[in-house]
């Protein structure tokens, strides 16, 4: 891997936050209150890699679904049953990675959350 590689990277990366992808932007934010949480509640080390794992998963699953919509567009510009179901299975992958970081949170968070209104 040479630097070039990483400038394409970033590109990609600059591409995804760049808001025009919706959903990246909705999980981009997602991200930013549960790192906010996440030092907010003092989680573990082990908690906070755990947090760390499933953003990494979520946000690449988001890149990989973009990845795919483009080219997808690119290979079938006019709408084609078999382009949805491309689009609609990489979107579902991503959902199904969300719902894990979710489960994951909550099972993070909730017990946090239920002592921090116990003692209020």
């Amino acid at each position: 891997m040479n630097l070039k590689s990483f400038s394409y990277a970033f590109d990609g990366l600059k591409d995804l936050c760049s808001g025009r992808h919706k959903n990246a932007m909705f999980h981009l934010f997602f991200t930013a209150i549960v790192l906010v949480l996440s030092f907010l509640f003092s989680l573990s080390k082990e908690e906070f890699l755990w947090i760390i794992l499933w953003i990494s998963l979520v946000l690449a699953a988001e890149a990989f679904n973009t990845a795919i919509e483009y080219i997808t567009d690119l290979a079938s510009p006019d709408i084609h049953p078999l382009a949805k179901k491309t689009k609609d299975m990489s979107a579902a992958a991503v959902l199904l990675i969300s719902f894990g970081a979710f489960i994951c949170g909550i099972i993070i968070f909730i017990p946090k959350i239920y002592t921090l209104l116990a003692y209020a």
